[in-house]
This record gives structure tokens, C-alpha cells and sequence, in this order.
């Protein structure tokens, strides 16, 4: 049944790419929703409220978001199948096509987010592994309509961001939503605070020791007789600058079968 379903989807991106061919232009209008689940891993319901997500936060950003399941590629390149689905569908909004797709392959257990227009500034090279590292663990376990709404919400922000003037990349990437290193300062504080009352409670033990004023007063008379001196070396000073990495950060980009410039990443789950 799933190469049956494979089969058919590369057969409706065939046809896609046959009419564009014939046509020798992008369609303007989409030749198919905004979710196709080929790979059939989500529920009736999952899917009409996924669709309803996705044709929401793309006409409200005049953006298409678009996911693609399918169970094999028939021996294609996921970058180029993603990019391709993407194109001769007609997706995008306005001259430069403004928008992205999520292919996921059941087969080889590999996903591609195809970038296209203003998805290329929106979702930079580290913005995409960014958002392959939030839903991938949900695709490992199965969780699909979890991993693909947090794709969404994703889009959304990132593109959101990038309206701003300040898109998410290299060195500015979204807050998470618990911060580890607060977890640890708090960590730290209370280990701090339980050593101290520790220390506190014994030296209010030691009744019989008192402080004195100077070194001295705590050799023993005659116990120290000094037969030699010399100056030893015994550090220095080392400043040390480092060295500049390269974080110029943006997105790679190629073309696509169709001539079209696309941006992208992907992974495995």
C-alpha cells in the first residue's frame, strides 16, 4: 500500500511538472492544498485542522506554508523533489513566490524544507536546522501532527522576526521556552546556600580556636631557620585574542529544475 501511495505521488508531481512544461510558466494558481499527506500518517481529523493552520498563517503573512508527506522518492534527491513540488504547484505569494515546504520522506526517514522569495531571508541556514531541531524528535517518535504544528508555529515566528528587520540567524536565534542556564545559577545558589550553613554550623564548634594577628604567631618558636634564599619564576602573563570565526550567517542558495532560486536544509529523524 505505501509504494502504491508513493508511486502516485511522484506521479502527481510528474503530471505537475508536464502541464508547467507545456504551459512553459509557473501556474498562478496552487495546483494542490497546502497539506498533502501521501505518506498517509496523519488522521482525517489531523489533517483538516493541520490544512485550516496552514491556509490561516499563510494568508495571514501572504506566505505559503506548505508540508508534504510521501513514502519514497523513487531514487530522487529529496532537495530536488522538495523544490520541485514547490514549483510546479504553484505555490508562493507574489513575483518572487514568497513561502517554503516541509517534504517528509517515510521511506528514507529524511526531511527538506525548500525555501523560496522571501523565505530565503526569513529562514537562513542556521534559522532551518534551528527548526528541524524543535519537531525532528517529535517525527522520531511518531508524534507527526505534533512535529508539524511546531513547524508552523515556527514559520510563523521566523517570518514575523524577519518582518522586523532583524531576521533569526547565527548569533540570534529564538529564546527557549526553558532557559538551562538559569536551571543551573538556581542549581549552584542552592548547593551554595546548603555548603554555607554547613561551614557555619562548624565553626561554631571550634570554641577553642581563635584568630591571631599575625603569621608568625602560629610557628613554634625555633621550628623555621631559613639557611637559603633565591627568587624563583613562577608565572606570567599571557594575553591571548581570540580568533574570528565566521558567522556571516544567510542562506545558500541553488536553482531548481524550473530555473528557480531556492534556499534550504534538511535532516534525518
Amino acid at each position: 500500500m505505501k509504494k502504491i501511495i508513493a508511486v502516485l505521488f511522484c506521479l502527481m508531481l510528474t503530471l505537475s511538472v508536464c502541464f508547467t512544461a507545456h504551459a512553459d510558466t509557473i501556474p498562478s494558481e496552487r495546483l494542490q492544498p497546502r497539506l498533502v499527506d501521501g505518506a498517509d500518517i496523519l488522521s482525517s481529523g489531523e489533517e483538516a485542522d493541520l490544512l485550516a493552520q496552514l491556509d490561516s498563517v499563510s494568508e495571514s503573512l501572504q506566505f505559503d506554508v506548505v508540508i508534504a508527506t510521501t513514502y519514497g522518492l523513487g531514487g530522487d534527491y529529496i532537495r530536488d523533489v522538495a523544490d520541485d513540488y514547490y514549483d510546479y504547484n504553484g505555490f508562493g505569494f507574489g513575483a518572487n513566490r514568497d513561502g517554503c515546504v516541509l517534504l517528509v520522506d517515510m521511506e528514507g526517514r529524511d526531511w527538506w524544507i525548500s525555501t523560496c522569495g522571501y523565505g530565503i531571508t526569513a529562514l537562513t541556514d542556521a534559522g532551518i536546522d534551528y527548526i528541524g531541531e524543535q519537531f525532528t524528535e517529535d517525527l522520531s517518535d511518531g508524534n507527526y501532527y505534533d512535529a508539524f504544528e511546531i513547524y508552523v508555529e515556527q514559520v510563523e515566528d521566523f517570518v514575523k522576526q524577519a518582518e522586523s528587520g532583524s531576521p533569526y540567524d547565527t548569533g540570534n536565534m529564538p529564546k527557549e521556552g526553558y532557559n538551562w542556564f538559569w536551571g543551573i545559577v538556581i542549581s549552584v545558589g542552592v548547593g551554595f546556600v546548603i555548603a554555607l550553613i554547613s561551614v557555619l554550623v562548624m565553626k561554631g564548634q571550634l570554641k577553642s580556636v581563635r584568630r591571631q594577628p599575625a603569621a608568625k604567631d602560629y610557628m613554634v618558636a625555633g621550628s623555621m631557620n631559613v639557611t637559603a634564599s633565591r627568587d624563583m619564576f613562577l608565572y606570567r602573563n599571557v594575553r591571548r585574542r581570540e580568533k574570528p570565526q565566521n558567522s556571516s550567517g544567510g542562506s545558500s542558495t541553488h536553482r531548481s529544475s524550473s530555473g528557480s532560486s531556492h534556499g534550504g536544509g534538511g535532516g534525518s529523524f
